[in-house]
Formats: C-alpha cells, sequence, structure tokens
C-alpha cells in the first residue's frame, strides 16, 4: 500500500483553500488516497460570545493578535502522537527542496495560518514544532504560503506525481536550476529548437542540458553557485 500524507489546515477562511485542493494533481492525489487535506476554522474554538479569535496586544501597537485558546484548542483537537505542527511564518525557516522532502516523511502535518498581526506567542511555545516561511516578505494571512508548502512537499509522495523521477530532475535537485525544454513544432516564429537535442545522442543532450542549467543559474542566482563550489571544496 502507498504511503497516505494527511494534512490538517488550520486557518480562519477554510474556503480560501478548496478552488486550489480541488483541481489537477492534487485533487487527484486525493481521489487515489496519497493526500488526505481538511480544512479547520480557528473560529469553531473560540469561548468568546461572538466567536471572538483576536484581540488588541499587549503594550499598544496597530493591528490585532489571534488568541492563544482558540488556537491552541484547534490543533489539539486534530493532534495525534504523529503530527508535526508548522506555523507558516515569515520568520521562520525558508522553504527549499530538502525541507519539502523531510516534510513529506511526516505522516500527519499540522499547518497553522497566521492572521492579521500575528499569533499570541504562547501558542506558538506550547504546540508549534517548527515555523515555516516561503519567502523573505509578508503576505495578508498565511494562507497562501500553505498552499504553496503543501504543493510543493506532495510532489514527493510517492505515487502524486505520474512520472516519479521527473521529481528528482527539476530545479533545485541537482543544486542548480532545471535546463531549457523545447517541443512540437521544431521552428516556431524563426527560432529552431538546438540540433543536439534532436540528433539522438543521449551523452551529448545530457551534457547540453547540465551546461545549460549550470549557466542560468549562475547567471540568475550566483549565489546557488557559490554554495555548490562551497560543497566542493
Amino acid at each position: 500500500m502507498e504511503k497516505k500524507l494527511r494534512i490538517d489546515i488550520l486557518s480562519l477562511f477554510p474556503s480560501y483553500f478548496r478552488s486550489a485542493f480541488g483541481e489537477s494533481i492534487l485533487k487527484r492525489a486525493q481521489e487515489k488516497e496519497l493526500l488526505e487535506i481538511q480544512f479547520i476554522d480557528i473560529r469553531d474554538f473560540s469561548s468568546e460570545k461572538r466567536a471572538e479569535v483576536d484581540d488588541r496586544p499587549y503594550g499598544g501597537g496597530p493591528g490585532m493578535v489571534l488568541m492563544a485558546e482558540p488556537v491552541v484548542k484547534a490543533i489539539r483537537n486534530v493532534r495525534e502522537k504523529d503530527s508535526h505542527v508548522v506555523y507558516l511564518s515569515p520568520q521562520g525557516k525558508t522553504l527549499n527542496r530538502e525541507k519539502c522532502k523531510e516534510l513529506s516523511d511526516h505522516k500527519h502535518l499540522i499547518l497553522l495560518c497566521g492572521h492579521y498581526e500575528g499569533i499570541d506567542e504562547r501558542a506558538i511555545e506550547l504546540e508549534v514544532d517548527e515555523e515555516i516561511s516561503i519567502g523573505d516578505y509578508v503576505l495578508t494571512s498565511g494562507a497562501p504560503a500553505a498552499i504553496v508548502l503543501v504543493d510543493s512537499v506532495a510532489r514527493f509522495v510517492p505515487g502524486v506525481v505520474g512520472n516519479a523521477d521527473a521529481v528528482y530532475q527539476d530545479t533545485f535537485e541537482m543544486g542548480v536550476f532545471d535546463c531549457p525544454h523545447y517541443t512540437r513544432p521544431r521552428v516556431f516564429e524563426g527560432k529552431e529548437v538546438p540540433e543536439v537535442l534532436c540528433n539522438g545522442d543521449h551523452a551529448k543532450i545530457d551534457k547540453w542540458r547540465k551546461e545549460k542549467g549550470y549557466a542560468k543559474t549562475k547567471r540568475v542566482r550566483p549565489d546557488l553557485v557559490k554554495n555548490i563550489i562551497g560543497e566542493k571544496e
């Protein structure tokens, strides 16, 4: 039986995710029971009369902060022995290929989406295993980041991507960008497919692809090239 990854997403807007996970590859992965994705409304765990989940921050300042109680209750409602709780936060460690692979090895992920100015720190200290950021910028909430994380992690779950080898040939898998790709027609608006890709010499094709991938990485992300050189040294 193929491995199944269960993911619970905790947010204030569960309906935000339905279209993202109801199409294409992720939809098929759920139909094949490789993924189980559920959406939990943090408001359902409020003890306030009007189901409030946020309040003004102690010490003053702009915006509102999610209260600790509903967040903690929501997490504990779905948490099990082997659960791993991730808080999507711009202050977390940056999501990369290695982290995606690591997360895919878990049986159950609980993704906590930040809202407003953030979440009461006590909820994070009590229940969160790690904070993850998808980049050095701030979003209106953690919901878009959760979609990115699920999509990138799901690719490493066996059976989600039709051709398993494709996952390990993409950009970043070898530390550099993927090579350029071409398909029919052979000539489009005067631009022709490189001859090396049409001659059937797989050794030359492989060499060309590696060179092109490395060249673009060096041009666009020289920091990645430096990391590769540093590792070899």
